[in-house]
């Protein structure tokens, strides 16, 4: 009996090889997945910024750059899952893969059945263990967020984003609680070239402040940590009106 409980999930396929790609896709989404492809490193990582997927299936083999060098990329912005994609009896590739931070591994050949069942199995390991899944997040009675459609409600209002306001605050909740800083925020919403800019990120905190605070001037959901950056409420311990009384407004 198959297991429904991950359908919808979205997952990037990286692959220079377009047969390859297809091949991956079309079973994956046989099997109820959404899939998005790219065929390059830098590409690669330009989706995994927009598209936010739930998992990432990765060739070692690029054109740009190998695929290890794409792992280190994606560990410098996001947690997301990896499962490498190998050459037959490369151990060496496997084991380096591992230790920069692949969840998993698949050699090739492999059978549609046996790629499947890794990614239901990473998808299982890590959402037992991620704090706030692709779900409904309710932080109080003011503020919804439906992480799985992409839709923020506020006081019963479907309240438009950016895609960079979405992607921003994404983050900024997949870490309630912790701080993150100017450079991580860059990394992760805008790439890790716009490190040097930290504007960009006080412009855009601004405008989702604008969209979803009731006091934009006093914030209780997207506090403040002067000279280090910004950190969202920790909804699951703390009411947002006590925790705005802690933070330094910006």
């Amino acid at each position: 009996m198959t297991d429904t409980s991950l359908r919808d999930r979205l997952i990037l396929v990286v692959d220079d090889e377009e047969k390859m790609a297809r091949f991956i896709r079309l079973n994956l989404e046989h099997d109820g997945f959404r899939v998005v492809e790219a065929h390059r490193g830098e590409e690669a990582i330009r989706v995994l910024r927009d598209a936010l997927p739930d998992l990432v299936i990765l060739d070692v083999m690029l054109p740009d750059m190998d695929g290890f060098e794409v792992l280190q990329l994606i560990r410098e912005i996001s947690q997301v899952p990896v499962i490498m994609v190998t050459a037959k009896g490369e151990e060496e590739d496997r084991i380096r893969g591992l230790e920069l931070g692949a969840d998993d591994y698949v050699t090739k050949p492999f059978s549609p059945r046996e790629l499947v069942s890794r990614v239901r199995a990473v998808l299982r390991r890590t959402e037992m263990a991620s704090p706030i899944s692709k779900e409904v997040v309710e932080v109080d009675d003011r503020l919804k967020i439906d992480f799985g459609r992409r839709e923020v409600w506020v006081e019963g209002k479907l309240v438009k984003l950016r895609p960079t306001e979405y992607r921003l605050l994404y983050h900024l909740v997949q870490n309630a609680g912790w701080v993150l800083s100017y450079d991580q925020i860059l990394a992760k919403v805008w790439g890790y070239e716009y490190r040097d800019e930290p504007h960009y990120v006080r412009l855009y905190v601004n405008y989702l402040r604008q969209k979803i605070e009731k006091d934009p001037a006093n914030p209780k959901y997207i506090l403040t940590e002067r000279g280090v950056g910004y950190r969202f409420v920790d909804f699951r311990r703390q009411k947002p009106s006590e925790a705005s009384q802690e933070s330094t407004k910006n």
